[in-house]
């Protein structure tokens, strides 16, 4: 039996929705840009979405949106994809990274205050798995220093993995004291375009130099100057981007968007499945969800002692596993050139070198699932 790490969920309707985009003669960003924006704040319940063509866009359109300058630093977790902090780098900023809790691999809060200096300009939580970071702390911390004259810290969550998941009964994404949140619909994650992202915020002026900087600073939106109602006539009023996303990629997001409940109720399922088969398994430290926060179980990690031989048997019996992540700090170019050490992110080490990742998409069969717990506690004996 040949298993994949991941399986994007695609139908004959995203089929559909792409061939009659297609047939349409609108390919790049126009109408199916503009309906799938409109949906997608409907359903987060938010005043603002931009659709972009990355997650790493939608980041780096959301620091210049607060305005982010060379100098100033960044928080944001070293268990990570490296785009995180690369995105800080674009302005000649700094990450500072901060570490991890070790149940939920979330960045840990208690450790961020040391980290924030005078040049603290943002924090970007990261919601690991689908499963979200510890935010009122975090509002609760950059509030109370503003009332001390502080200044303002900006929260950017990457929602990357957490579409659909919710903190304290509200949609990650619509959480009020959060600036920006953006989203990743590259094609391993709950919501595929192949490559896309999205940003919503209920702010208007974020909102506005976002879509101006996501298609080369120019002051409306380009589509508009090829429609009856448009003009040819533009102006370039910032130093923008070639961020935008494309009909065919909204199309097949209008189609996804609408199965998200289901398909993270079929994520969900096998989770379980996982988490009853493992519950005795004295070898495996499985994942845990914190009671007041739904994830969307975009990945499901196990941390075993030996990590790198189960990955090598598994995929001899032809199951896909992966690793999330390997920690910012130790890619050669980072730890070059910002001098991160070790020994300060010690529990980002351990996870990392005991974390696997299961399959767990939407279209596994008991079957495949079951043969991935089969060879799993077969193997680690």
């Amino acid at each position: 039996m040949q298993i994949p790490f991941h399986k994007t969920h695609t139908t004959q309707e995203e089929i559909d929705a792409v061939v009659a985009t297609l047939e349409s003669g609108w390919l790049t960003t126009g109408p199916k840009v503009v309906e799938f924006e409109r949906a997608f704040k409907e359903y987060m319940g938010v005043k603002e979405a931009i659709n972009l063509n990355s997650a790493t866009a939608a980041l780096h359109l959301a620091l210049k949106a607060i305005g982010l300058k060379e100098g100033d630093e960044v928080i944001v977790p070293t268990n990570t994809f490296v785009a995180t902090a690369e995105v800080v780098t674009y302005f000649n900023a700094k990450p500072i990274l901060c570490d991890i809790e070790e149940d939920t691999h979330n960045i840990d809060v208690s450790k961020i205050e040391p980290l924030i200096t005078p040049k603290t300009k943002a924090i970007i939580p990261v919601h690991f798995g689908g499963q979200p970071c510890d935010m009122d702390e975090i509002y609760s911390m950059v509030e109370g220093r503003r009332a001390k004259g502080e200044g303002k810290i900006f929260i950017i969550e990457d929602a990357a993995h957490a579409l659909p998941s919710s903190y304290k009964g509200v949609k990650v994404g619509a959480l009020p004291k959060t600036d920006i949140t953006c989203f990743s619909f590259y094609a391993t994650k709950t919501l595929s375009t192949g490559e896309g992202g999205m940003a919503t915020t209920n702010n208007a002026e974020f909102a506005k130099s976002m879509r101006i900087n996501r298609l080369h600073g120019i002051d409306r939106d380009a589509w508009d100057r090829y429609t009856s109602r448009g003009s040819w006539y533009y102006e370039i009023v910032d130093n923008g981007n070639k961020y935008n996303s494309t009909d065919i990629n909204a199309a097949l997001g209008l189609v996804q968007l609408k199965k998200q409940e289901m398909l993270r109720e079929k994520r969900a399922a096998i989770a379980k499945r996982y988490l009853e088969a493992f519950a005795n398994n004295s070898k495996i430290t499985l994942p845990i969800v914190k009671e007041d926060r739904k994830t969307s179980w975009h990945l499901f990690v196990i941390k075993v002692a030996n990590r790198d031989e189960l990955i090598k048997e598994l995929k001899g019996r032809g199951i896909g596993c992966s690793v999330h992540f390997i920690p910012v700090h130790k890619h050669p170019y980072y730890k070059e050139r910002y001098g991160y050490r070790e020994s300060d992110y010690p529990v980002a080490n351990r996870v990392f070198e005991q974390s696997l990742s299961l399959p767990i998409y939407p279209d596994m069969s008991e079957e495949e699932v079951e043969y991935v717990i089969k060879n799993v506690v077969e193997l680690l004996g």
